[in-house]
């Protein structure tokens, strides 16, 4: 990264905060007093999926395509943004001189300025934002039960039914039942299933026969080495160094959830966006009209045959490749971009996984946990009905759920997207009568502000 000094601001350096905005839903993303250490992810082996830039983030103050600061002194908040964030997402770092803060960027940014504290400014400033690009109306979010906070990635079609019959027993208000990761054969394979399943087609119709709507959890831009697509289409992925074998290409983690290589789909190849439009068609002629697309930051990494296209340029690409596959279908970004993605996504999810434990894994807030998800859940509450509508995750209120009732409460204030995560039947009195009330209490589209 080459930083070049942008603006010197004088500020309050005891009182003066600053909101650095993360590149991805993941991403921590928190206001911080100058004297803060920023939250930045420990392992190199996650800097790939929770940064534009592979190698992180400095140690100082950044915002991945904006950061805001109110100076502490009664003066205007002043907020710094990616100029055109279709093309290029800048990052943006601050660092205290004496009583003013020095910010620099990487590329070309715009400036604002606004009266009436950090949450109001941040509100207009995303207001702008989403009308710069032209984001059209804002969806009203369906409720959901989704299978991955119990099953995670071994879920069948047995426990999908179960779960099924479990709603219309409990009488819960759940549009969508969600099916996530493991019904495919393998990452990449989506259209082949695993030997738990026998046809989405039929879940589906038995989902619909219910008066409910089925979706699914995709991984679009995410290819296992063990799959066929990458045995019988090295071309479709980003390269190394343009060589024609899977093993010139880029890895893009060693295993995650999948205990193999992966691989990124590169988004400007005519055979990759042949095989996206496939795939989402055939789920959509399958019953379903929800789609959790997932890991979609894959798209923006750096290595494609066509090199001339800018990395946010290829996310949005491939995004609206998707788009037009599922027609006026639901479409919930994760792991995705968040300001390459106004305008194209319905809903977001705008933190961390969720997970059973408060703290997250050696302190690393960029891993699935409580804390972390509620932080960024707080920080980009802003977003909620000017960019999309928010997304928290799912409520998991089972008793082996440390602090439930803290993340219930996350849910009920800054939830748009109302989601369950659990086996029901696993539910206790006060875990069953709280999702209910969570699905019973959807928030409308809009600014929580304007409520």
């Amino acid at each position: 990264m080459t930083f070049a000094e942008i603006a010197e601001v004088p500020i309050d350096p005891e009182r003066a905060l600053v909101h650095e905005e993360g590149w991805q839903s993941w991403t921590p993303t928190t206001r911080y007093r100058l004297d803060q250490a920023p939250w930045r992810a420990h392992d190199p082996t996650w800097f790939v999926m929770n940064y534009k830039d592979p190698a992180g983030l400095p140690a100082s103050l950044s915002g991945e395509g904006m950061l805001a600061l109110d100076p502490g002194d009664g003066g205007p908040v002043r907020i710094w943004a990616a100029a055109d964030p279709t093309a290029a997402v800048p990052s943006i770092a601050a660092a205290p001189r004496g009583d003013r803060l020095v910010v620099s960027a990487d590329g070309p940014v715009t400036e604002g300025t606004y009266e009436g504290g950090l949450d109001r400014a941040l509100g207009r400033w995303a207001g702008e934002y989403a009308a710069r690009l032209g984001a059209g109306p804002i969806r009203p979010a369906p409720t959901l039960w989704c299978s991955w906070y119990h099953y995670y990635t071994r879920v069948s079609e047995a426990d999908m039914i179960e779960n099924l019959d479990a709603m219309d027993r409990l009488d819960l208000p759940v549009d969508v039942v969600q099916l996530d990761d493991g019904y495919q054969s393998e990452l990449g394979d989506w259209l082949t299933l695993s030997d738990r399943f026998t046809s989405l087609e039929d879940l589906s119709a038995r989902i619909r026969d219910r008066g409910r709507r089925a979706g699914i959890w995709v991984a679009p831009f995410l290819v296992g080495a063990r799959s066929e697509v990458a045995r019988r289409h090295p071309e479709w992925l980003v390269a190394v160094a343009g060589g024609p074998e899977v093993t010139d290409r880029l890895p893009v983690s060693a295993g995650h959830n999948w205990d193999q290589d992966l691989y990124a789909l590169d988004t400007t190849h005519p055979g990759a966006q042949a095989w996206l439009t496939e795939v989402f068609s055939t789920f959509v002629a399958r019953g379903l009209d929800l789609f959790k697309i997932d890991f979609v930051y894959a798209a923006a990494l750096p290595g494609r045959r066509h090199a001339d296209v800018p990395d946010v340029e290829a996310y949005r690409l491939g995004v609206r490749v998707i788009r037009d596959a599922i027609g006026g279908s639901y479409l919930l970004g994760c792991g995705a971009p968040i300001l390459p993605s106004v305008g194209l996504v319905d809903a977001m999810r705008v933190g961390a996984d969720i997970a059973s434990h408060y703290e997250p894994e050696n302190g690393d807030m960029t891993r699935p946990s409580q804390r972390a998800a509620a932080m960024n859940v707080r920080a980009r509450a802003y977003q909620h009905g000017r960019f999309w509508v928010n997304d928290p995750d799912c409520l998991v209120a089972r008793p082996a759920v440390e602090r439930r009732e803290d993340w219930a409460e996350q849910i009920l204030r800054y939830g748009g997207l109302r989601g369950s995560s659990d086996r029901l039947a696993d539910l206790d009195d006060w875990g069953l009568a709280t999702t209910r009330k969570v699905l019973s209490s959807a928030p409308p589209p809009v600014p929580f502000d304007a409520v």
